[in-house]
């Protein structure tokens, strides 16, 4: 490659770096989103690699900064940014502008697979600007929700709507409306009802398996179970701005919903449930391998109660989904809260030991 088309390509590598490392730091740092911060990382080391096949070397002989006629052309909009949000998106954009420029430059290498690697890193980084900028605060917010409420009128005690109240009274940082009988007109109108709710006092709101149901009733996530629409077909459907979870019992479909990219995933049951028996039980051993192997958050469900929280934090549950133990109890919002404080102290103990 001749010396020109050497410092193009050594700028544009230099400009996707340094992009990267500005998305890494607001993944890391703004959101605390772990599993969007390791998949920068991730394409940092892609962006290493292709690298490499230009040679270090002789990119870096060809540097020439002190001859380089745009190093002081500068817009008085790329001195300000207004937010951190802003600068992330500008970073984005510099990733797709360098990735390109090398694809296209690279195509003069003699090694053609640098075109190839130049545009897979283009595409990751279109998946992780929706991931991030799209559903990056939310993404933050759900992994600060400890309690997640199922809510299934005919297994509360009381009337549906006082008993989801009394849940976000106790604590629940999200609900998710399950009727999977309910026509689509009254569904969506009850799911209306939960979105005010929920809005009014900053509680995410999760429909089950109807990203349709999901995206008319502007809820935040739609969780989508084994035999339901794949993740990203729910994400066609709901929006790229809705989260979407899924189930998984097995350390099968756990490693098969990893693929899917899900914004948090599901592990249960954990024990056995009244409301929802099961002839396999994953347990806590397998949400201790599931949390072994990704850094998205986990859900743990099925089974739950006071006395057996410990184990399930300690297997590295981010949150525990509660059905019956909210929704029949005497007092919804007092068996929330209770859960809630065990959990909480389950997880001071876990984090001092």
């Amino acid at each position: 490659m001749d010396t020109a088309v050497l410092r193009i390509v050594d700028v544009n590598l230099n400009r996707a770096r340094e992009a990267l490392r500005v998305i890494e730091d607001y993944a890391r740092f703004a959101l605390d989103d772990a599993d969007a911060a390791a998949a920068v990382k991730h394409c940092r080391h892609q962006l290493r690699d292709l690298a490499a096949g230009f040679g270090p070397r002789e990119l870096l002989a060809a540097r020439d900064i002190a001859n380089d006629v745009g190093r002081d052309a500068k817009t008085p909009a790329e001195l300000q940014r207004h937010s951190p949000e802003a600068v992330v998106q500008a970073a984005f954009g510099r990733l797709a502008e360098a990735t390109r420029s090398l694809g296209e430059y690279a195509k003069l290498s003699a090694a053609p697979q640098s075109a190839a690697a130049a545009e897979k890193l283009r595409y990751a980084g279109y998946e992780l600007e929706q991931r991030i900028v799209l559903r990056g605060t939310l993404r933050a917010r759900f992994g600060s929700v400890r309690l997640y409420v199922l809510l299934t009128e005919s297994l509360c005690r009381g009337d549906w709507l006082k008993t989801a109240e009394a849940a976000i009274a106790g604590g629940a940082g999200c609900l998710q409306l399950r009727e999977p009988h309910l026509p689509d007109a009254e569904l969506l109108a009850r799911a209306g009802r939960l979105r005010e709710l929920t809005a009014r006092h900053g509680v995410l709101l999760a429909i089950n398996n109807r990203p349709d149901i999901a995206r008319l009733a502007r809820a935040d996530i739609v969780h989508v179970g084994q035999d339901d629409l794949s993740v990203r077909d729910a994400r066609r459907i709901a929006g790229a701005a809705t989260l979407v979870g899924k189930s998984t019992h097995t350390l099968g479909q756990f490693e098969a919903a990893l693929a899917e990219q899900p914004d948090y995933i599901a592990v249960g049951p954990m024990y056995q449930s009244s409301t929802k028996p099961q002839q396999h039980i994953a347990g806590p051993q397998t949400l201790a391998e599931a949390a072994r192997r990704t850094q998205l958050p986990l859900v743990a469900i099925g089974g739950i109660t006071r006395e057996n929280i410990r184990a399930i934090v300690a297997a590295g549950a981010t949150c525990v989904a509660l059905c019956a133990a909210v929704l029949q109890a005497a007092d919804p919002r007092d068996a929330a809260r209770t859960i809630l404080n065990s959990l909480e102290e389950a997880r001071r103990v876990s984090h001092q030991s």
